[in-house]
């Protein structure tokens, strides 16, 4: 059994030009595709507190405009820090030491860093040794005739086994990893709950699911996951899209979670 970590909802604001925007227009924006397929929500600080009035812990802010090298939006993602009384988490073009100090500044909890764990592995180090827990790894994971490959620049670009590249990160004392199917994220598809079992085998540390979750038997499922090491999903399009609500969400994973520890205890775990 892993670490007793609560299991985690991490409703997300995904920023574009500076508007909180529904997640599966944000991530087709940085593919390249239509820009007729925004869905403004509102500002990023008033997106997180909704979130934060239904109940939630946790902010997952994602900066597509740096991710896709369009500019940043650090005091957009300041603003939120200061409207907020919760934790945040950022990601999105965190790439050098510079930015990932811009980032921080803001007062930030934690950050996810992607891209830069397979292009600068070496700085992606240091930072791991310096911040520690506020670090995490965004796994971003295409399943191709050679295996699982990691994804990076607007999972465009394959680049890395997943298996050695976990192994790596795990030696050098990543904390946590956010995993997600870039097949599924933002398509509201049901995350691949095999390849987060297989991560969880690999890994003692805390397992994020990034994406895929497309209602609320997803999020029960993921919850009941949380003994094999599953410690949270980041939930963006159902819920921008009103097709799961945030109230509903953290019920069911805290309704699944307590059920799953009744078992272990009956079991003698």
């Amino acid at each position: 059994m892993k670490n007793v970590e609560t299991f985690e909802v991490f409703p997300s604001v995904d920023i574009v030009d500076g508007v909180a925007m529904t997640s599966n227009s944000a991530i087709r924006l940085t593919r390249g595709e239509s820009t007729t397929l925004r869905k403004p929500l509102g500002t990023p600080a008033e997106v997180a507190l909704e979130w934060q009035n239904a109940g939630a812990n946790w902010i997952h802010v994602v900066d597509l405009d740096a991710a896709s090298g369009r500019g940043c939006n650090s005091h957009l993602i300041a603003e939120v820090i200061a409207a907020v009384d919760i934790n945040v988490q950022v990601c999105g073009g965190i790439r050098n030491e510079t930015i990932l100090s811009q980032v921080l500044a803001t007062g930030c909890q934690r950050v996810n860093l992607g891209t830069a764990a397979l292009e600068n592995p070496i700085w992606c180090a240091k930072a791991i040794e310096k911040y520690g827990d506020k670090i995490a790894i965004a796994l971003d994971v295409r399943n191709t005739s050679e295996g699982y490959q990691l994804a990076t620049h607007g999972w465009n670009v394959n680049k890395g086994n997943l298996w050695e590249v976990l192994e790596r990160l795990d030696k050098e004392g990543c904390q946590r990893y956010v995993v997600t199917d870039v097949e599924r994220g933002g398509m509201m598809s049901s995350p691949n709950f095999e390849l987060l079992r297989q991560v969880c085998e690999k890994t003692s540390a805390p397992v994020v699911a990034g994406g895929g979750v497309s209602s609320i038997d997803d999020l029960s499922t993921l919850a009941a996951m949380s003994d094999l090491g599953v410690k949270g999903a980041i939930l963006g399009q159902a819920l921008h899209i009103g097709k799961v609500s945030l109230e509903d969400a953290l019920a069911a994973t805290q309704l699944s979670q307590t059920t799953q520890s009744s078992r272990n205890t009956l079991l003698g775990r």
